[in-house]
């Protein structure tokens, strides 16, 4: 189950970096704009969360604040969606990964 659990989290990351890239490339701009936006929203989410969140993140953060700082990462990715106009899977997301997150800390996994 923890193996099944740690799967879908790793895939809502992905899904995470998905909806930045969509929102960005959806924007009502230019070609550079988008493309810049497209880009540059996931990498920004991409190395906060390898800078705070991942097993060899260079910050060690005490667990509250990890668990603050991956909260605040999916929030963002479920606004990005739904203003790219994808409020559903965007509420989807962030639901998602908090069910999962609460089950894994609940079995003893760390933050």
């Amino acid at each position: 189950m923890k193996a099944l659990l740690l799967g879908l989290i790793f895939l809502l990351e992905l899904a995470l970096l998905a909806a930045a890239g969509l929102w960005g490339f959806t924007l009502d701009a230019g070609w550079p704009v988008r493309l810049l936006a497209g880009l540059g929203a996931p990498l920004v989410i991409a190395v906060v969360w390898g800078v705070f969140c991942s097993p060899r993140a260079t910050v060690a953060l005490p667990a509250p604040a990890k668990l603050g700082v991956q909260a605040a990462c999916f929030l963002s990715g479920g606004v990005l969606l739904a203003l790219a106009g994808h409020p559903l899977p965007g509420a989807a997301l962030v639901l998602l990964w908090a069910v999962d997150k609460a089950v894994l800390v609940r079995s003893g996994n760390p933050i």
